[in-house]
Formats: structure tokens, sequence, C-alpha cells
């Protein structure tokens, strides 16, 4: 079955309005930084639904969207969450992580204390749906890591533009977090993501990302 087609259209820039318009979000992303200290500061609901509006517009596979965006505001879950998250933390960084990595880390300051997990007034847990369950038939879907990738990209520029701070957390393994949120076998943990505004006096790592030298090939 094809789908129905509809006219697609785009105001037509200048390049002077290309340029604008392109510079001034990259200057508005490369303000963006991973936070790992929260206020508790509620966000509206109406807030997180844009966003994740937002990240549901990425593309996918076959147009599958193979996503689900969890949103945990219960203070009970997300002290659950944190607890079996700093379980799997404090082995990783005590046993399971090589030391090279441990040596990688340490400009950071991270360790497997995660308080941001609770203090964050919402969480956004990403799951990716590698098959559905279509009346009685397992449908596999497609490309599935890279639409979720995606999608997770999409919502990360979608909290920044709204004025939230945002951390990518990845605890390793994260099974724990379908078990906590009672998700289905078809989906997988992908990303923690604690989301809210940045506490006051937050600090962040004087970080400089690589120049356009560096990442780009012209052929």
């Amino acid at each position: 079955m094809k789908y129905p087609q509809i006219p697609y259209s785009r105001p037509v820039l200048t390049d002077e309005e290309l340029k604008s318009r392109s510079q001034s979000f990259y200057k508005m992303m490369n303000e963006r930084r991973s936070v790992r200290e929260f206020s508790n500061r509620d966000v509206p609901d109406e807030v997180i639904d844009a966003i994740l509006l937002t990240a549901s517009t990425a593309p996918s596979g076959a147009h599958k969207q193979p996503w689900t965006f969890c949103v945990v505001r219960s203070a009970e879950i997300k002290k659950k969450i944190r607890e079996a998250a700093e379980k799997e933390e404090y082995e990783s960084y005590n046993s399971r992580m090589p030391q090279d990595w441990l040596e990688d880390l340490a400009p950071l300051g991270t360790d497997w204390r995660k308080p941001f997990l609770e203090t964050a007034p919402a969480l956004i847990v990403v799951f990716k749906r590698s098959y559905e369950n279509v009346n009685g038939l397992k449908k596999n879907n497609y490309y599935v890591t890279e639409s979720v990738g995606l999608a997770c990209g999409f919502l990360l520029a979608a909290i920044h533009n709204a004025g939230l701070a945002s951390l990518t957390h990845t605890p390793s393994p994260m099974n724990f977090l379908a078990q906590v949120l009672n998700r289905p076998e078809n989906e997988k943990p992908f990303l923690l993501i604690p989301i809210g505004y940045p506490a006051e006096g937050c600090m962040v790592p004087d970080l400089a990302r690589k120049p356009i030298s560096d990442i780009v090939i012209r052929y």
C-alpha cells in the first residue's frame, strides 16, 4: 500500500537568511552542556509534551517510529531508578571500567553517585522497540538503533531550545529500567535523560569542542 502524497514546500531563503539562521542556531546549540546539578523546580507537562513531539519528528526506518518515551515524575519511582543505577555504576567504576576509561572520565568529575536522578523534576527514559505485536504477529522494525539515536538528538536539541538542561545518562547495564518501569519485552532501554532547570550556582567542565577542520572532510 502506497502512502498518499502531499505537496512539500519550504520558503526559499536568500543566502544571507540561510547564513543568519544556521549561524544563530549553531550559536544557541553551542551553549548546550551536560548538567549534573539540577534544581527541583517543576517543568510544566505541556513543555515536556512539546519537547517529546519534536523528538518524534525524527526520521525512522520505514517510518516505524520505534521509540517509547517514559516520563518519570514519581518520587518513589525516581528513587528506585537512582538506587538501581547507582548499584550498576558502583560496579562499573570499581571493577568494570578499564583504567583508560576512568582516566578519560576524570576531567568530568563523575563518579557512581547519581543524586540528580532524584533531584531533577522529570526523567525521560527512552526505549527502543525492536518489533511490534500486531494482531498476534511479530512485526520487525528497521534501523532501530539509528532511528532512536536520531530521535534522541532531536530531543536534546528541543530540551535546550526550550531553555532547560539535560544529561545523557547511560548506566550499564540498563535492563533495570525495563524492570522498574514494567516495559514489555519488545522494548529495550536506550537512554536515561534527566530534564529540568540547572541548580543555582551549577558548574560544568570548561570543555572545548573540536574545530570544523577536525570534523569535516570536503571532496
